[in-house]
């Protein structure tokens, strides 16, 4: 979400006159684009923000404004903190002092290969241990038509796939005349002339329905690939999270998936050592893990976030020494079971879109996300081409180029 504002800044700078900076002493506007999700990041910011004070100390000219989930309601204490900062305008906006744009008027900086796409803004669900609500306010959904046009305009510039993005995707259009849902973006999104592949993140188990997954099964260009963040497979802890579902449900939503999608790319987040968790409340979770064996597990140690629900009612009396240890487990858990997926490739041909170069060798991703890598000797920047896999770690794919069956 945080590099896709920052595209479309960039894109609405350049068009009102503005040219990139090499170096930031160099510039007449900084615009520092802020994320939150974590104590840890927002230190960082405010790190950033520190320095930037000298600097516009020593060139007194600089504008100097503030977007991202930094800025919250209470701009007034923002403006006391950092008095040095000319503007602060809220995440997904433009910069106050000049006009915003109409729907699909804001053209692509550069030519990219994969684009993310903002389709909603904010989140209604309040978990206890998030801070996205209270920084970037309740759900607003884009028009669908402003998101088909900018997708068209995507395209027309060079971009072969879109990742459509949300804090809760399946919550998109709710709050829109008529209500369209996410399945019905992608289905009009799938007729796009010249768009190669869709898809978008991330995913709620509560809110996921099945016109939703019947449409990425029969939607030529939606990806099978899904993200749904399951975060724990204890109900008391879902429970304590406010998740809204149980490990059950979780369960039953994952084989429906893989009924419907066969070979679909699964990935799910976790967070170990919530307040109260117990060894057998995170043994439910490593079980559940162990049992749905996923392609990618984003796993992370609870960290209180100040301004939560769970900051203000829970301890965070989980030591840090057994959430490491959690953590530690699960993340040799999925090393074993993602080198068992994907050795299931080896010798296979899979369809890659190319992004770009990394030390010499080209790489891409497949329809399901595997990483992949491979040398060939042709421009396969923005290209579909099928990979022999030759190698395959917990991480990467590697392969051969075969060019007699480029697309």
């Amino acid at each position: 979400m945080n590099k896709a504002e920052s595209e479309r800044i960039g894109s609405f700078l350049e068009q009102n006159g503005y040219k990139m900076s090499t170096t930031a002493e160099n510039a007449e506007l900084i615009v520092l684009n802020s994320c939150v999700v974590r104590q840890s990041a927002e230190n960082r910011v405010i790190g950033m923000l520190n320095a930037l004070k000298a600097l516009k100390k020593s060139c007194p000219d600089l504008t100097l404004a503030v977007t991202g989930c930094l800025v919250n309601s209470k701009t007034d204490e923002l403006k006391k903190s950092f008095p040095f900062v000319d503007y602060f305008f809220k995440p997904g906006g433009y910069p106050p002092w000049l006009e915003d744009p109409k729907p699909g008027t804001i053209s692509p900086r550069h030519p990219s290969t994969v684009t993310f796409v903002s389709i909603i803004q904010g989140c209604n669900n309040f978990c206890s241990y998030c801070i996205v609500p209270y920084r970037r306010g309740r759900e607003r959904s884009r028009p669908l038509e402003a998101i088909v046009a900018e997708v068209k305009e995507l395209v027309r510039h060079g971009t072969k796939e879109v990742v459509l993005l949300g804090q809760n995707v399946d919550s998109y259009g709710h709050d829109l005349p008529g209500k369209p849902q996410l399945s019905d973006l992608i289905g009009e999104l799938n007729t796009v002339d010249g768009l190669a592949r869709i898809r978008f993140l991330t995913n709620h188990p509560k809110d996921m329905n099945l016109r939703l997954i019947n449409k990425i099964a029969c939607l030529d260009k939606v990806c099978e690939e899904i993200n749904l963040p399951v975060q724990s497979g204890s109900d008391d802890i879902l429970k304590a999270m406010r998740r809204g579902y149980t490990a059950e449900h979780y369960r039953r939503l994952i084989e429906e998936i893989r009924s419907r999608v066969p070979g679909v790319g699964l990935s799910t987040d976790v967070i170990v050592g919530f307040p109260h968790e117990t060894e057998e409340q995170f043994q439910k979770t490593f079980d559940l893990l162990a049992d749905l064996k996923f392609d990618v597990v984003h796993v992370a140690a609870y960290s209180m976030r100040p301004g939560t629900i769970a900051a203000e009612r829970l301890p965070d009396n989980v030591p840090l020494a057994v959430k490491r240890e959690r953590l530690r487990r699960v993340e040799k858990l999925q090393e074993e079971v993602a080198a068992e997926i994907n050795a299931r490739l080896l010798g296979k041909t899979i369809e890659v879109l190319v992004e770009g170069k990394k030390k010499g060798r080209w790489w891409g991703r497949s329809r399901g996300g595997k990483l992949v890598f491979f040398d060939s000797s042709c421009n396969c920047l923005g290209r579909l081409v099928k990979i022999e896999i030759e190698k395959a770690s917990p991480w990467a794919l590697q392969g051969s180029h075969k060019t007699d069956r480029t697309d």
